[in-house]
C-alpha cells in the first residue's frame, strides 16, 4: 500500500523539502527538531524520510543512516524501511537489499542503522541523518560525530524525531531548549524546523481536547479508548503520572515521583495469617548496611487473586537508638518493636544470625519456594541461607529485574488486592517511595530526593519476592546452587 500522509505529516514535508532557495535551489531547512508522543507513526515516517534521501534527491554517493541509542532501536527504522523497498517492484529493482544496508546503484548511495552503544562512525560523508528517540541516547559522542560528517554536502539534512525525556542533564533536553528558542525567534537560524507537539504546563492532561493537540495522529496511530486507559491509570496512580506525562502529552518530566497512592495503601483487604501456615511463598531479603535496617518480605499468592505479604525488620538498638533512629526514619520504632513488627537486635550492628534462624524458623511454618536477595551485597548471607537448605536468588536491582515486579506491585495496590496486615513500618516505606523510570518505560523503586532519610527496605523487598513468585521456579541453578538473575 502506498504510504498515505497524515496531515500533520504532509505539512511537515511539504515544509522540510519544498522551502528551496531561488537562487540556488537548495533546500532551506539543514535540521529538523520533531518531537512527538509514541504511538503517532514517527517509525514509519522516519522510515519514508530516509528512503526520500536515499532514492529522491540525486546526490551522488549519498549516505544515510538511522541512529539511535542501541542496535535494536536502531533496526526499527531500518527494516520498517527495508520492508517498504522489498514491497514495492521498482525500488526493490533498482536497489540491492542486505541485513543491514540497502544500496541504490544509480547515485552509488547507500542507507544503513548505525547505534551509540557499538559504532566507529569518523570518516562518514553524511547526506541524511535521522536521529531516533535521542532522549534515550547516553551521551553526546555519537550526535556530535554524525552531525560533523555532513559538511561536505551540498544539502544535508539531519531529522531528530523523539518523545519527551525525563532529564534536564542530556543531549536531548539541550536539544530541545534550542528548538523552543528558534522557534519562539530568540534564536535565528532560518536553517531549522522546530516542530513540537506537546502539552502546556496550564493544559489540563486529563481533557481529551489535550490529548488531541499532543497526538497529530490520533484516531490512526494511538486510539482515543488507549489514552482514556492510561489518562486514568495516571490519575489513580501517581507514580504513573510523569510516565503518562512525558510518553503521551510530550510533557519533560523528573526521572523520580511519588509511586503508590496512599489512599489504595491504606485501603487494603484484611489478612488471616493462620491461614497461610504450609502454604507456598516466596521471599525477598533486602540486607541493608549493618548498622542500618534490614527487610523481609514473604509473598503468598492467593485463590482469589490477591496476594498477602508477611513483612519482617530488623536493626541494632543502639548506634543510635531505636528513638533517634526512629524520628531520623519517620517510623516509630520503639511502637513497632511493641508489636512486634521489629526486631532490635543487641549491639551497634544487625546480627545476621538472628535473620537466619528468622528465615529458618520460617521454613518451618510457611513453604518457601525460594528466597531472592540481592548479589551485589549478600553473597555470603546467600552461601549460607543455600546451606540451609533454601533455594536462592541473587536478584538485581536494575530496571531489567525490578521493572516487572514493581509494576505488578503497583497494580495490586490500586486494585486493592495486596493484603499487607497494616504493618506499620512497610506502610512507611509505601508513603515515601519513589518511582524512578527509564526512557523506556521500565520502573523502579527509589528514595525519595526530598529527604535522605526515608527508608524503602520493605517495598524493595516485596518487589524481589513478588518477581520471584511471579516467575518459573523451576531449577536452573549454577555450580553453587544460586541463581543468578
Amino acid at each position: 500500500k502506498r504510504f498515505e500522509l497524515l496531515p500533520f505529516q504532509a505539512a511537515l514535508v511539504s515544509t522540510m523539502f519544498g522551502w528551496k532557495d531561488r537562487e540556488t535551489g537548495l533546500r532551506r531547512y539543514r535540521s529538523c527538531w520533531l518531537e512527538i508522543p509514541r504511538k503517532n507513526g514517527k517509525t514509519t515516517l522516519a522510515a519514508g524520510l530516509a528512503l526520500y534521501l536515499l532514492y529522491c534527491d540525486g546526490e551522488d554517493g549519498a549516505q544515510v543512516v538511522s541512529a539511535a541509542a542501541d542496535r535494536e532501536q536502531a533496526a526499527l527504522c531500518f527494516e520498517t524501511a527495508k520492508g517498504m523497498v522489498e514491497k514495492d517492484d521498482m525500488l526493490s529493482g533498482a536497489s540491492t537489499v542486505y541485513r543491514r544496508a540497502i544500496t541504490f546503484g544509480a547515485t552509488r548511495s547507500t542507507y544503513r542503522p548505525v547505534s551509540a552503544d557499538a559504532y566507529t562512525k569518523h570518516g562518514l560523508n553524511l547526506h541524511g541523518l535521522i536521529a531516533d528517540e535521542i532522549h534515550a541516547w547516553p551521551g553526546r559522542e555519537l550526535w556530535d560525530t554524525l552531525q560533523t560528517s555532513m559538511g561536505a554536502r551540498r544539502q544535508p539534512l539531519s531529522v531528530a524525531i523523539t518523545t519527551a525525556g525525563s532529564s534536564r542533564e542530556t543531549l536531548a533536553y539541550e536539544l530541545h531548549q534550542y528548538a523552543l528558542k528558534v522557534r519562539s525567534g530568540d534564536i535565528d537560524d532560518p536553517t531549522h524546523l522546530p516542530v513540537i507537539f506537546a502539552a502546556s504546563p496550564e493544559d489540563d492532561w486529563s481533557e481529551p481536547s489535550t490529548w488531541a493537540a499532543c497526538n497529530p495522529a490520533l484516531g490512526h496511530g494511538v486510539k482515543l479508548e488507549y489514552l482514556e486507559r492510561e489518562a486514568k491509570r495516571a490519575a489513580e496512580v501517581p507514580g504513573y503520572t510523569n510516565s503518562f506525562l512525558r510518553l503521551h502529552l510530550n510533557v519533560w518530566t523528573s526521572a523520580q515521583t511519588r509511586w503508590l497512592p496512599a489512599d489504595a495503601w491504606d485501603e487494603a483487604p484484611p489478612i488471616d495469617i493462620e491461614s497461610l501456615a504450609g502454604r507456598r511463598c516466596w521471599a525477598g531479603l533486602d540486607l541493608a548496611m549493618t548498622t542500618d535496617l534490614n527487610a523481609l518480605s514473604l509473598v503468598f499468592p492467593l485463590e482469589d487473586g490477591t496476594h498477602a505479604v508477611l513483612p519482617y525488620f530488623w536493626v541494632p538498638d543502639s548506634s543510635p537508638d531505636l528513638g533517634s533512629r526512629g524520628r531520623r526514619d519517620g517510623v516509630n520504632y520503639e511502637a513497632a518493636e511493641r508489636l512486634g513488627e521489629l526486631e532490635a537486635t543487641p549491639g551497634a550492628v544487625v546480627d545476621q544470625a538472628r535473620i537466619r534462624n528468622k528465615i529458618r524458623e520460617l521454613g518451618d511454618t510457611y513453604q518457601i519456594e525460594e528466597i531472592a536477595v540481592d548479589r551485589w551485597n549478600a553473597t555470603e548471607t546467600a552461601l549460607r541461607l543455600q546451606d540451609d537448605g533454601f533455594r536462592v536468588a541473587l536478584f538485581g536491582q536494575g530496571f531489567a529485574s525490578m521493572s516487572g515486579p514493581s509494576k505488578k506491585l503497583e497494580e495490586l495496590v490500586v486494585s486493592r488486592k495486596l493484603r499487607h496486615g497494616g504493618n506499620t513500618i512497610l506502610a512507611a516505606h509505601a508513603h515515601s517511595v519513589e518511582v524512578k523510570t527509564d526512557p523506556a518505560g521500565n520502573i523502579k523503586p527509589c528514595k525519595g530526593q526530598h529527604g535522605t532519610s526515608d527508608r524503602i527496605d520493605g517495598i524493595v523487598s516485596l518487589v524481589m519476592a513478588l518477581g520471584r513468585s511471579t516467575q518459573d521456579t523451576s531449577p536452573d541453578y549454577s555450580t553453587t546452587g544460586i541463581r543468578t538473575l
